[in-house]
């Protein structure tokens, strides 16, 4: 049986970049990079480069990523805001 000891204290915020956080977005959703490029006009390619980091992902394709996704667009343009910061 763990103690109070035993475990992890969380953080106030989960580090993690617009790309990672649109991957879990559409994770979450069951889509594919390609369901979600169909329903945002942005190319899979274009998707895949985002989610890995090799592209920044810019005002107006996170605000059409989370209109897609349902979301606000800060909750993918700022997803590693740290609120004590």
């Amino acid at each position: 049986m763990s103690t109070k000891k035993d475990l992890n204290i969380a953080g106030a915020s989960i580090l993690m970049s617009p790309g990672d956080m649109v991957r879990t977005l559409r994770e979450l959703k069951g889509w594919s990079q390609i369901k979600l490029a169909e329903e945002t006009g942005i190319s899979q390619a274009n998707i895949s480069a985002i989610e890995n980091g090799r592209v920044e992902i810019g005002k107006q394709r996170a605000i059409v990523m989370a209109e897609a996704l349902n979301v606000h667009p800060a909750s993918i343009m700022f997803a590693d805001y740290d609120v004590a910061a």
